[in-house]
């Protein structure tokens, strides 16, 4: 955690010829003010009144141990002042320059609208975060792309705020907490889908939230502890989407899992598969055997990093469930990012490393490189 990013291999990214997308990198709020300009007044005096109110027994500090302080690498603070990932300055310098970013796929985490008590206001900090995404970040460098925050608690509002935008090349995706009141695939979310689907918008899904749920384990002591269930809470969202019936629902709906490590999705087709077979009536809603629709609908980003002792298996992870569905992610500025030319530890050939560090994603988000 406190280990310097290592410079002379940040330098040298840039000589690699090699189309570069990072499909997760954290903007951060140098404090709430930073909102003011896009809260109207009943909203600002109700932040400053009675702050961010997640859906849990703390007031104005989060249960999660990663939380604290920032997540972050200790040399991600900007010189300037504020949190790890609040300005744009400081990272171009330390990150998008000497790596060669192309394109930068933008998810904020806090404040995500989704987890606060009160609705409206939830709403009202998501379309104050979009606005500063636009006009703070996408707006002031090219390479960044922005995730539209929407609060799913809300499906009228972030409807709105997805019609708002859609049409905004600044916005690639939709973006959703993930540790929702309810699981995602439940049909109350649907009509957010059915918009993301009509403006042809992936919905890019983040660890992220805090709604009081403590999984299927109960409560972590530990900072491993917790983040070893990252993994399960994008197994439970897949699940949820997938046996609730929201890809047969929507086939061209796309759902990109960042930040949940990936060498569990192949077990989890198997199993759903199998278990699909043996008791579809449940389901007779579901056409197909569940791999068929994650193979169709799901990317997943590649940080953390799952290293197996031997390089080959980790090869063999990624083709059994596909090079074409992998998005390379950095998670910069967080301390477990992965530096984009050390993050593979085994073989990819010139297609793999083309698919996924750029390809995949040029597609998925229909992006435009300038060098054609």
């Amino acid at each position: 955690m406190k280990k310097p990013i290592e410079r002379a291999a940040l330098q040298g990214a840039a000589k690699i010829k090699q189309r570069r997308v990072d499909c997760d990198i954290h903007p951060a709020l140098r404090s709430y003010s930073d909102l003011h300009p896009y809260l109207s007044r009943r909203w600002k005096l109700h932040l400053a009144n009675y702050g961010i109110r997640f859906r849990v027994p703390f007031v104005g500090a989060s249960r999660i141990p990663q939380a604290n302080p920032a997540i972050s690498r200790r040399d991600a603070w900007p010189p300037e002042g504020g949190p790890p990932g609040s300005s744009l300055s400081f990272m171009q310098e330390q990150y998008l320059d000497p790596c060669g970013i192309d394109y930068g796929i933008l998810f904020v985490l806090s404040p995500d609208g989704m987890m606060e008590r009160s609705v409206d206001f939830g709403t009202a900090l998501c379309s104050a975060v979009n606005q500063w995404q636009y006009d703070e970040w996408t707006q002031k460098d090219q390479r960044l792309k922005g995730s539209l925050l929407v609060n799913g608690e809300d499906a009228e509002g972030a409807i709105a705020e997805i019609e708002r935008w859609a049409d905004n090349k600044d916005f690639v995706q939709i973006s959703m907490t993930c540790r929702g009141v309810e699981p995602l695939g439940r049909k109350r979310y649907w009509p957010i889908y059915e918009a993301a689907v009509r403006h042809g918008l992936p919905l890019g899904l983040h660890l992220s939230g805090d709604s009081g749920s403590p999984g299927g384990a109960g409560w972590p002591s530990f900072y491993q502890e917790s983040h070893h269930r990252f993994t399960f809470v994008h197994r439970e969202l897949l699940t949820s989407f997938v046996f609730e019936g929201a890809f047969e629902r929507f086939p061209k709906l796309k759902v990109v899992l960042v930040e949940g490590g990936f060498a569990w999705i192949n077990a989890w087709c198997w199993r759903a598969d199998r278990q699909w077979l043996r008791m579809r009536d449940e389901v007779p809603h579901l056409k197909r055997p569940p791999s068929e629709y994650v193979k169709q609908a799901v990317y997943i980003t590649t940080q953390p990093m799952d290293e197996p002792e031997s390089s080959s298996d980790l090869r063999e992870v990624m083709s059994w469930f596909g090079w074409d569905r992998f998005l390379f992610a950095s998670d910069y500025p967080h301390w477990d990012w992965d530096d984009p030319n050390q993050a593979f530890k085994c073989f990819l050939s010139d297609s793999e490393r083309r698919m996924i560090y750029s390809a995949n994603a040029e597609k998925l988000y229909r992006l435009e490189f300038r060098n054609g």
